[in-house]
């Protein structure tokens, strides 16, 4: 792979460029490294979601699922909140049509 390096508008030169990858095998790649604990610090903070990181709120969109509590006490028996289904004999009746495959749009 040739990389050509650049000077102004000029062309100054051609350098090969060879990667070289580590060998997993290698005794020198291998070696145990003391850690460093503020990058480990800074790592884990970085892996931690946004609830555990701030105590707010950064965006917008962080508003949506930050409050986990409803608003409203969800009452199961209060009509006003909660639209069950429910069946009557119109329903059924409807459905059982919708089943067969007719159409009563021309009736």
């Amino acid at each position: 792979m040739k990389r050509r390096v650049r000077s102004g508008k000029n062309l100054v030169y051609s350098l090969e460029v060879h990667t070289v990858t580590r060998k997993p095998m290698s005794w020198h790649d291998n070696l145990e490294e003391p850690a460093d604990a503020r990058f480990l610090n800074l790592i884990h903070h970085a892996a931690q979601g946004p609830r555990k990181k701030y105590p707010e709120t950064q965006t917008e969109n962080q508003e949506v699922g930050w409050y986990l509590e409803p608003l409203v006490n969800p009452e199961r028996h209060d009509r006003r909140l909660n639209h069950f289904r429910v069946c009557s004999d119109i329903i059924l009746y409807k459905a059982k049509m919708w089943g067969l495959g007719e159409d009563d749009r021309h009736k």
